[in-house]
């Protein structure tokens, strides 16, 4: 008998923004997401292992950078 067990990762699309990039310095659309990893048991996600993480991502150069829990509700409202 085999047990199928791992972690999946979901990246969850919060908003669009228009903000300059940090890397790059163009004002362009940001992207901001919210990752969450959950365990999972047979490909059924059930408990989450880790706090969500937040992330802008940029459209033009394509630079990701870490955002925290309340820059991203500032960002978003």
């Amino acid at each position: 008998m085999f047990i199928l067990f791992g972690f999946r990762s979901r990246d969850r699309q919060i908003a669009i923004l228009t903000l300059v990039c940090e890397v790059c310095g163009v004002t362009a659309a940001q992207a901001l997401t919210k990752r969450t990893t959950k365990f999972t048991l047979f490909f059924i996600p059930l408990f989450p292992v880790r706090p969500g993480r937040h992330h802008l991502q940029c459209t033009h150069c394509g630079a990701v950078r870490p955002v925290t829990g309340q820059d991203a509700a500032r960002l978003a409202a």
